[in-house]
């Protein structure tokens, strides 16, 4: 198994996804390909003193994809970006999946081109791992498609299901449809043809529409929306668990009362965050290309690189492409039926 890590992608570029090559390099049986700007990369390694495991290998890739950059320009002008080369490792049978922590139009860009959709796929979706009060929820999509079409929706939810059922171990996955309402009445046209296809889909566990409030309480698997959406809910999320974080801390240093309960349930308030933490999660699938391929934050820290290899090598192991493309194909047998 041979994972490409994007390494001049992220803020912190390449000294975290060279530390979290290294650091999964000692519980994860793969080979880590560290794709990017090759001199800079081996006087990095160098710089730190110790035995390089083996089975971490440097790729060279001479440009770099910035964040601030158009992703469908920088991607069809830069081809030896560490983005596309990473990429076409994977077309040429070099790698087995690609682990990026660049800017994400870019990734979806390269990935849909030059690997192409799976069959039976329109649209690739962002599927994200959120914490909930019963376990983990899925979001999909997250930012990949933020213009899409009711049948885009109902392969969000195929595909979704599909992850949680095999990577996630939930055996008959429920999904919801995200929405202003639990009515099916409610919400936008391309909403409510999408409440419509996902209902009659009789390989989906669908159990109608979900709000926002309902999303951390744990009740379903998997919620499908638009990208648009979908990255609102993603960057709220992220923007309240730093601010509940702050505001536990301001509190909890009041006065030495507050200060001695703070050290006494420092226990649950470490479990606390850990459980919210997005770089336990490792990073987000973009499901339906034709490869394995996982955006990680563009934040991410040295364990969230980490979690993101892990994530690339479930996803390969459970063989969770072949499972989208027979579910997708049963879907249109039925239909057809």
């Amino acid at each position: 198994m041979r994972i490409a890590v994007d390494a001049m992608g992220g803020d912190k570029a390449p000294d975290m996804e060279i530390a979290g090559a290294l650091l999964a390099a000692q519980t994860i049986k793969a080979d880590i390909i560290l794709v990017g700007q090759k001199k800079l990369i081996e006087e990095k390694l160098s710089a730190l003193k110790r035995r390089i495991p083996p089975a971490v290998s440097v790729v060279d890739a001479s440009e770099v994809i910035r964040m601030d950059e158009s992703p469908a320009v920088s991607v069809r002008r830069k081809k030896d970006s560490s983005i596309n080369v990473a990429v076409r490792m994977v077309k040429e049978k070099k790698a087995d999946a690609i682990v990026s922590a660049g800017n994400t139009g870019a990734v979806v860009c390269a990935a849909s081109l030059g690997l192409r959709l799976l069959p039976g796929i329109d649209r690739p979706g962002i599927s994200c791992i959120l914490p909930t009060l019963k376990g983990v929820v899925q979001v999909i999509d997250m930012g990949a498609n933020i213009d899409p079409r009711p049948e885009h929706l109902l392969q969000y939810g195929i595909m979704g299901g599909i992850y949680s059922k095999f990577v996630l171990n939930k055996s008959n996955p429920t999904v919801g449809l995200l929405n202003i309402g639990e009515e099916e009445t409610k919400g936008p046209e391309f909403v409510k043809e999408t409440f419509k296809l996902l209902e009659l889909d009789q390989n989906i566990n669908f159990i109608g529409n979900v709000e926002g409030r309902d999303i951390y309480v744990g009740d379903c698997d998997v919620i499908v929306c638009d990208g648009f959406l979908g990255n609102v809910v993603l960057k709220v999320s992220e923007g309240l668990a730093d601010a509940i974080k702050e505001m536990l801390k301001r509190k909890l240093s009041t006065n030495i009362i507050t200060m001695l309960g703070a050290l006494l349930s420092a226990p649950a308030f470490n479990a606390l965050k850990k459980e919210i933490d997005y770089s336990e999660y490792g990073g987000a699938p973009l499901l339906g290309i034709d490869g394995v391929c996982i955006i990680a934050h563009g934040g991410s820290s040295a364990n969230a690189i980490k979690n993101a290899i892990r994530v690339a090598q479930e996803s390969l192991l459970n063989n969770v492409n072949q499972h989208i493309v027979e579910a997708v194909a049963a879907g249109k047998i039925n239909q057809a039926k």
